[in-house]
């Protein structure tokens, strides 16, 4: 199990650092990406966002031979916790309970064109991409649950 969570780390980290930066087909849309963001804010925001997990995944393979520390085990939560939340908020909520026309319009010009498989609700459709960040994060906190008691 520490080995899965050390994978779904990885991904998370290579996900917040490339998925507005590399094309993948159908899957992202850079250009719009760009078109909403300049590239500074673009910078400044894989820095903020990648951050707290790479340095997570950095001290997670240091101490994956042995048991990881309280302090560790700490960051780990604290920090998917929080993106658990952020995606809640960014993209469920909006999409489930409460519309947000501002959102969904943004989401609609930097996501639009991207594969999904949900119907529109609220004006926001959850991207196959992002749907896959989120199931890896729930699956980190469950590997979280479990292994890191």
């Amino acid at each position: 199990m520490v080995t899965a969570l050390l994978v779904l780390q990885t991904f998370h980290v290579l996900f917040l650092e490339l998925h507005d930066w590399i094309p993948l087909g159908r899957l992202n849309d850079v250009r719009a990406v760009r078109a909403e963001n300049s590239t500074s804010k673009l910078v400044f925001g894989t820095l903020i966002s990648t951050m707290p997990f790479a340095f997570g995944w950095i001290a997670s393979v240091h101490y994956l031979a042995g048991i990881y520390p309280g302090w560790l085990r700490v960051w780990l939560w604290v920090s998917y916790a929080m993106l658990c939340v952020g995606e809640l908020q960014a993209w469920w909520v909006p999409y489930l309970l409460r519309p947000e026309p501002q959102r969904a319009a943004r989401s609609a010009a930097m996501f639009g064109r991207t594969h999904a498989f949900l119907p529109v609700h609220n004006g926001i459709r959850p991207n196959t991409l992002h749907i896959v960040l989120h199931t890896a994060t729930a699956l980190t906190l469950v590997l979280l649950c479990l292994t890191l008691r």
